[in-house]
């Protein structure tokens, strides 16, 4: 029998072709997808909990492998006692369904993947790092290395963190035990080379654990510069240098910065009789904040005590703090500054002197003793190249006394100069100050100059204004802001600062012109001058601080009080056997307060 031949359709392939390249067909491929992605839609909670309850089957089955066999008859036992228990519950065969169904909704939910471990760029940076470590952590003939080249870094690196840009913030690492982690040179080795693949530009700290040979390099946060100048909540002889890292410290102080009020961790310097560093040493760079710290010191001292300012700039940054009460002096020239520290050191002597008489008759020290008197020297080395030039004496060498005795006679020195012209500073500035703050950019080895040990943290890649280190004798060195404390005359100052700065100050005392009459100054004792005064040459060099009314013909004048009585009975006694006239701008004399002749005792 002959076969039939077949259609041509079926032999020939074209057309089929044609159909699957068709407009038709195309529509119907995307109608088919589309209803297959709606019913995914439509159906699935019903995928989910069927996904769930298909993995609590899994884990049923895999329970069941891992019971013993001794134990299976008992565990099926209790599984049909709950089943009989919840049939014969009211409503428990629903209840149980739904329990069901939720338990397999909340197993069969598509859960997001964990990313454990570092991603491929991080381990890239983590290998990077080990690698640049090698040649300085590993030695020859170990048996085992920590370090060695093409080695895991795993070993090495116990804790890392990254941040969300991908560079590193956290990184705990060990070390052999061989490495000479008490040497400085190898610790700042390591330090560098940890900066440099770390990434520049942040500050880092690192802190060495020589127990358990781990060093771990911390990303630093930047302090804050909103802290403008404002009244600290701070004792008696407490004064607030600026603010630290808030775990340096053990104490925080609310402050106002900007318009929110917050918590801060202070730099407090503690001074007084009880005092290990009662004197304080500021270096810097020009620019740098130097003397917007020492102005912030003198608006904290003048709460509780007086303050007598050296400016040896002579630029008139201490201007405001001109004729305020508890300003003892506030002298740019070279004459005034030596009358008024001759002052200061004759007053140390004075107090050290009734204190002991007082302390061996069994009474107590006197008020004007036991009131804080406080000698702010901003760059006295320009003073002592003036007073070289003229031959005459060095200003420092007055503070000698203060600096020596100034701790049991409640005196305290504040002296600020800059790293140019600190060879010029005296041998006893730098014996008797304890307290040491660098201020502005500066290498490790000159803050280890300054302040007796090198920082732990790298420096900032910018410095703003009252950036830098302290240390308070031989407490760890911290870093330090000081808190914006402009001077309020500068055209510059912005007016919040400005505002600020004013509040602070204390009310006037002496007039604009240079009259009136001298107010108390010294716990409770009343400054006047004595009525002999020998006229000399004058001089008008500079702002000078006036108390009382006297005047004299002209310039200055010099002269010694003897003790006499006055009408109302009281005595006055002499303090210092200089007295000095200072000229303003009109030509008018006026006493400085700060060389004062003799003080009257109130009854």
């Amino acid at each position: 029998m002959a076969r039939r031949p077949l259609p041509r359709i079926l032999t020939n392939s074209a057309p089929l072709a044609r159909m699957a390249h068709s407009a038709s067909l195309a529509r119907s491929r995307e109608f088919a997808r589309s209803a297959a992605d709606s019913a995914s839609d439509v159906f699935h909670p019903l995928i989910t909990i069927g996904r769930g309850l298909r993995r609590l089957g899994a884990a049923g089955r895999g329970r069941w492998a891992e019971t013993p066999k001794d134990q299976r008859g008992p565990l099926a036992f209790f599984v049909g006692a709950c089943v009989l228990v919840v049939w014969l519950v009211p409503y428990g065969p629903l209840l149980a369904l739904i329990g069901v169904m939720g338990a397999g909704a909340w197993a069969g939910r598509e859960r997001t993947p964990v990313v454990t471990g570092p991603s491929e760029a991080e381990t890239e940076r983590l290998r990077a790092l080990y690698e640049a470590l090698v040649p300085y952590l590993s030695a020859e003939g170990d048996p085992s290395p920590l370090y060695a080249h093409g080695g895991g870094w795993e070993r090495a690196f116990a804790e890392y963190a990254f941040d969300d840009s991908g560079r590193l913030e956290r990184l705990q690492l060990k070390y052999p035990a061989y490495f000479t982690d008490g040497e400085d040179r190898s610790r700042v080795r390591i330090e560098q080379v940890l900066y440099a693949k770390a990434g520049r530009g942040r500050e880092y700290r690192f802190t060495w654990d020589e127990l358990a040979n781990q060093l771990t390099l911390t990303v630093l946060e930047a302090l804050p510069t909103d802290i403008a100048a404002q009244r600290f909540v701070t004792s008696p002889g407490e004064t607030v240098l600026g603010f630290t890292d808030p775990d340096s410290v053990q104490r925080t102080l609310p402050v106002t910065g900007g318009e929110e009020t917050r918590d801060a961790p202070p730099v407090v310097w503690r001074t007084g009789q009880r005092s290990t560093e009662p004197h304080l040493l500021v270096l810097g760079q020009p620019g740098t904040g130097a003397t917007t710290l020492l102005r912030s010191i003198a608006l904290q001292a003048l709460q509780h005590g007086d303050v007598l300012v050296i400016d040896g700039s002579g630029t008139g940054e201490y201007g405001c703090l001109v004729g305020r009460r508890g300003v003892l002096g506030v002298e740019s020239g070279l004459a005034g500054a030596l009358a008024t520290l001759e002052w200061a050191s004759h007053e140390t002597e004075r107090r050290l002197i009734a204190g002991n008489r007082a302390r061996q008759a069994g009474g107590a020290a006197p008020d004007d003793t036991r009131r804080p008197l406080w000698i702010i020297a901003d760059r006295p080395t320009a003073l002592s190249h003036i007073a070289v030039a003229e031959e005459r004496d060095d200003p420092q060498r007055w503070l000698q006394v203060p600096l020596r005795h100034g701790r049991a006679a409640q005196v305290t020195v504040v002296v600020a100069d800059q790293f140019e012209t600190a060879e010029l500073l005296s041998d006893p500035v730098r014996a008797h100050t304890k307290a040491r703050v660098v201020l502005g950019p500066a290498t490790a080895e000159e803050v280890r100059a300054v302040l007796g040990a090198p920082p732990h943290t790298t420096p900032p890649a910018q410095v703003p204004p009252g950036r830098g280190y302290a240390r308070l004798g031989s407490a760890p060195v911290l870093r330090l802001q000081v808190p914006a404390t402009p001077d309020p005359l500068d055209d510059a100052t912005g007016r919040a600062h400005r505002e600020a700065v004013t509040a602070l100050l204390p009310e006037h005392t002496v007039p604009a012109d240079g009259a009136g009459t001298g107010e108390p100054v010294t716990g409770g004792k009343r400054v006047d001058v004595g009525k002999r005064v020998d006229v000399g040459r004058a001089e008008a060099t500079g702002p000078s601080v006036h108390a009382d009314g006297a005047e004299a013909d002209d310039g200055t004048a010099a002269a010694e009080a003897a003790p006499e009585a006055a009408e109302d009975g009281s005595v006055t006694e002499p303090v210092s056997a200089s007295a000095r006239v200072r000229t303003d701008k009109g030509g008018e004399p006026r006493v400085i307060k700060g060389s004062v002749e003799a003080v009257r005792t109130e009854g």
